[in-house]
């Protein structure tokens, strides 16, 4: 039996492995070319730590001073004496430069796009035959390439996980950019599309507690992602909860979608919050951080947040400031380019 496993370094690059039923991860991340650094290789140096971010392991020989019991406890592993019992992510504080890995290339075709307001935008790439496999962890991003250019802009997955030939993403538009432009003027079905994969330290991990999950804008996408992986596994019971913010009720995006999960995630809800709506709207209206209600948090949960600067620095600053449970805060800044 083998398990796929995902080696994510510092610098956000993503390589995913086959590891042979007990083979050692180190070994395993050598076969495929992946140089993690090494020194002694009997569980004594830590100089192959990482940390398991999801799934089970069993580990071999680790001296104390490698690796505490409480860091072990952690998640703390050492690659040279850890074998994969399940799938599972890895995490390891380095660049992927020094372990010799590149980004993977792929092509497309553009298979849809919506415009759905003057702000918000799907694009589809389907992948052309011959393409290597394509995977990623729900909420990492792709570098696409805009055509007839050499530019390049970063966007999340709006789509599952799981290994497809059609990969979707949700688009800002801008008054002017190179990427804004070229979707609103030249875009066609059909158009060849390049983009490199995967990239990004903001992705799910293994689900143990509740999720709080808090979206600006075209932050959604990271989000659709996760909550389309989630649907497709069978046994997340934890609760979870998405705030999505937007300006205008013009930039509102995906209701359907999320509409459609929260019926095949019975423990999923959301709500949208308009920070400038217009009189007809109903909803909740202003900044997330004032729909968050800190009674609701009274057990220790997972936050994501994803989305503009100004919000990711207002929503960690309600956390740390309200009478809410222990958490981790994970987040993802949207920059405009």
């Amino acid at each position: 039996m083998t398990h796929r496993a995902a080696i994510i370094f510092r610098d956000g690059l993503t390589q995913f492995i086959q590891v042979e039923q007990n083979e050692k991860l180190l070994d395993a991340a050598f076969r495929h070319g992946i140089q993690l650094p090494l020194d002694c290789r009997e569980g004594v140096c830590a100089t192959c730590r990482g940390f398991c971010e999801s799934g089970t392991i069993e580990m071999e020989y680790v001296d104390d001073e490698a690796l505490s019991a409480s860091e072990r406890e952690q998640g703390y592993m050492l690659a040279c004496q850890t074998t994969l019992t399940s799938p599972g992510s890895f995490y390891f504080d380095v660049d992927s430069s020094i372990c010799n890995i590149s980004q993977q290339h792929y092509r497309g075709q553009v298979s849809a796009l919506t415009l759905l307001s003057d702000t918000v935008a799907t694009l589809e790439i389907t992948l052309e035959e011959g393409q290597p496999e394509l995977h990623y962890l729900p909420g990492q991003y792709a570098r696409i390439q805009i055509p007839g250019s050499k530019e390049t802009r970063a966007y999340s997955y709006a789509s599952a996980s799981a290994q497809s030939a059609v990969v979707r993403f949700l688009v800002r538009l801008l008054p002017s950019g190179v990427m804004s432009d070229y979707l609103r003027q030249r875009c066609r079905v059909g158009d060849s599309i390049d983009f490199t994969a995967p990239f990004g330290a903001f992705y799910l991990r293994e689900v143990k507690r509740p999720l709080l999950f808090v979206a600006g804008g075209t932050g959604l996408s990271a989000f659709l992602s996760m909550l389309e992986s989630l649907a497709e596994q069978s046994d997340v019971q934890q609760p979870i909860a998405l705030y999505y913010g937007v300006n205008r009720e013009s930039e509102i995006s995906e209701v359907e979608r999320l509409d459609s999960l929260a019926e095949r995630l019975g423990n999923f809800s959301y709500q949208v919050v308009v920070s400038d709506p217009g009189s007809a709207w109903q909803g909740k209206k202003g900044w997330v951080t004032q729909a968050l209600e800190s009674h609701l948090f009274q057990q220790p949960f997972d936050a994501y947040l994803c989305g503009p600067p100004p919000m990711i620095e207002a929503t960690c600053s309600w956390l740390s400031s309200q009478p809410v449970a222990e958490h981790k805060v994970y987040f993802e800044r949207f920059v405009s380019s």
